[in-house]
């Protein structure tokens, strides 16, 4: 992996996203975010919140201005520290956008055939859009814009990633050596799973059972854990 230097000391270029979704729950915290502050002590972060990434389905324009600018709140309180890391919303750099245009001119339809998630997102829903099939492409601009080396992906983003690598081969055959392939950061975090459901992850999309927020009250964190499946 290539490094840089800052203040003579070497480091890594680490980039990362998260949708604002709402608060996030404790999957989120063990599972990425505890990560993302541990890698401020010894790498370059930047950190985003990919509001463009959310309206792949149909949201409220307010809401999603809302909840955007709650994520960052949420992320600091997360231990996300502003003075050492990079962090701001995806549409305040249109740079992302103009970059996902390029890497498209560069990526193939059967790239975005194979992605899973796709395949996975699109099930059951009566109207799907071409910003889910071309999200992968966003994705790989989020990434590229930063040049960065590093990224923290959980098993489900492995796919993703790979593609990024693709499309930076692709781009620098055709145009010169600039991006870095950026390599998986795999963290140590734990996998919460659901406690309505113990056989998948935990995750709001489930609905309320199924998650603890990280800023939700006490009262409603033992109702939960009092109601979870149990072997």
């Amino acid at each position: 992996m290539d490094e840089g230097t800052v203040g003579g000391k070497i480091v890594t270029r680490v980039f990362s996203g998260i949708q604002p979704t709402g608060t996030p729950h404790i999957g989120n915290y063990f599972g990425a975010l505890r990560n993302w502050a541990a890698l401020q002590n010894d790498n370059e972060c930047v950190y985003c919140v990919v509001d463009y990434h959310a309206i792949t389905i149909e949201v409220d324009p307010t809401a999603l201005r809302q909840a955007s600018r709650n994520m960052v709140l949420d992320l600091i309180a997360c231990g996300i520290d502003p003075q050492r890391s990079i962090l701001f919303i995806q549409s305040a750099v249109p740079e992302h956008t103009e970059l996902a245009w390029i890497l498209g001119c560069v990526t193939s339809y059967g790239d975005l055939t194979r992605m899973t998630q796709f395949k996975d997102k699109s099930a059951g829903r009566k109207f799907i859009s071409a910003g889910l099939f071309t999200y992968p492409i966003l994705q790989a601009a989020d990434i590229l814009l930063y040049r960065a080396q590093g990224v923290p992906v959980g098993e489900d983003q492995v796919q993703h990633l790979e593609l990024s690598r693709r499309i930076a081969r692709r781009f620098n055959s055709r145009f010169g050596e600039f991006f870095p392939e950026p390599e998986p950061i795999v963290g140590k975090g734990a996998r919460i799973m659901s406690l309505a459901d113990p056989t998948i992850k935990m995750s709001k999309s489930a609905g309320e059972a199924h998650y603890i927020g990280v800023m939700e009250d006490e009262k409603s964190i033992l109702k939960k854990i009092r109601s979870a499946v149990t072997d």
